[in-house]
């Protein structure tokens, strides 16, 4: 039996580059700060630059600490609770910023994001379609 899905929002991203990338906007406050994040399913949290959170005024060790384990080893990150919008799907959700100033990733997982969102991959094509999860 065929299924069929509605989305709010069309995006195209260009295949020739890593990765599916689109804008997101962190708010904390009265601060805003924009950036590019991937789409990234196989992620537990999403993840971002430390330089994000303190443009937001952020202390960033003082959020909930969380060990990120990978492939290639061990990371410390800290959560705070900020707003959170990509291609105009606006939430507040838990984000967790790298402790390590080396680490150059903005990365929308599961946790905060996908869990909220309907989302459609046409990779071929490069066309993303998102809506909110609770959109009819």
């Amino acid at each position: 039996m065929a299924e069929l899905l509605h989305f709010s929002t069309l995006h195209h991203y260009d295949t020739r580059k890593t990765g599916i990338s689109v804008s997101v906007w962190l708010a904390f406050g009265n601060r805003k700060v924009e950036g590019e994040a991937k789409v990234d399913t196989g992620s537990s949290l999403c993840l971002f630059e430390r330089v994000q959170g303190e443009s937001l005024g952020l202390v960033i060790e003082n959020g909930s600490p969380v060990t990120i384990n990978t492939t290639t080893g061990n990371f410390v990150a800290y959560g705070h609770e900020v707003g959170l919008s990509v291609l105009g799907l606006e939430t507040t959700a838990t984000v967790y910023f790298a402790a390590d100033e080396q680490f150059t990733r903005n990365v929308l997982g599961r946790q905060g994001w996908l869990d909220r969102v309907r989302l459609g991959l046409i990779d071929y094509e490069g066309k993303l379609f998102l809506s909110d999860y609770n959109e009819s």
